[in-house]
Order: structure tokens, then sequence, then C-alpha cells
């Protein structure tokens, strides 16, 4: 196994996922609610987010062949969706971010907090550069952290703290609108290798 391919995988997957940003807004969902429900609605969400991403990993080709969609479309596309992803991030307050105005349950928790456009896009298009194999470990590794991270979420946010969530949300939603905008390149220069 080629561990610098795995983190190559690995890291655009978490910075798009985003937990820690996420975890705060999680703890304000969950608040007043006995630690058994807690852990009842953290697997909740965490089976219906891995579904939906098993589901994308699997059958997202197919829907872009049956669509005529190439995967230098899906990519600049993607780029695009994830710029505007993290600049919205970026530009908007904490209380906003990625905060639905619905029940708690499979949406918002699984779908999208976990699980969002942004995490789905970049599954599709490190499934296409770096491998079925290298995306579905590093998709499995951080489900383990995005598990362990939210059974531990009220420990996690008194160690870095509420201006240390902030932080961290808007230096990942940087990242991930470097990554767009290298997809969005990578695309380009394929299309244009093509003509």
């Amino acid at each position: 196994m080629d561990f610098n391919l795995f983190l190559l995988t690995f890291i655009p997957l978490f910075v798009a996922i985003d937990i820690i940003g996420t975890t705060p807004i999680f703890i304000g969902f969950t608040e007043g609610i006995s630690s058994i429900q807690r852990k009842k609605l953290i697997i909740e969400a965490c089976l219906t987010a891995f579904t939906v991403a098993i589901l994308f990993l699997f059958g997202g080709k197919a829907v872009l062949r049956f669509l005529g969609i190439t995967i230098n479309d899906f990519r600049i596309a993607g780029g695009i969706l994830l710029l505007i992803l993290s600049i919205n991030d970026i530009m908007s307050s904490s209380d906003s971010r990625r905060n639905p105005h619905t029940n708690i349950g499979i949406v918002p928790l699984g779908i999208p907090l976990i699980m969002g456009p942004a995490a789905l896009a970049t599954i599709m298009i490190l499934t296409d550069k770096n491998g079925f194999d290298y995306t579905v470990l590093a998709l499995l590794a951080n489900f383990i952290i995005i598990v362990t991270i939210l059974i531990n979420a009220k420990w996690v946010a008194k160690v870095i703290g509420e201006g240390g969530s902030k932080a961290f949300a808007k230096i990942a939603s940087l990242f991930l609108a470097a990554y767009a905008v290298m997809m969005i390149r990578e695309g380009i220069e394929q299309v244009i290798k093509t003509l």
C-alpha cells in the first residue's frame, strides 16, 4: 500500500467532511438528551452517511455514464460546487454554516452534516483519481474518526473551545477551496488534452 497515496485520498475527504467544524452543530442538536439517545443518534447518523457514501461510490460513475457526463465534466462541476461551498463556509457565521432548520434524525445529522454535497463530490473525484481501494480505505478511516469524535463531542468541544472550533472550520474551508481550484484546473487541462 502506498501511504502517500492514501494520505492524498484521506486528507481531501477529511477536509470535505469537516467533522471538527460540524461537532459544535452536533452538540447543539443533541443538547439535553441522554447519553443513550445521543449514541443511538450517532449510530443512525453514521450508518445513513456511510450508506449514502457507498451508494455514491458504487453507482456514481454509472449515473454519469447514463447522463453522458464525463469524469472531467464532473471534476469541473464538482470543483465549482466545492469552491462555492467553501467560500460560503468561510464567509458565513458558524451558527448558520451547514445548519439546516429541520428536526434531528437521519436528516440533518447523517445528511448533510456528515455526508454533504462537498464530501460526495470529493468521493467521486478521488475514486477516479486515486482508485477505488484507496477511496474506500480513506472513507473507512474517516468514519472511524467521525464516530470517535461524535462519541466524545463534548470533550472535543472543551479541548479546542468555541474559538478553536471556528478557526479549524475556516481553515478547513480554505483548504477545501484550494482543493476545488485544483479540481477545476485538472478538469480543464484534461478537456484541453482531448481536443
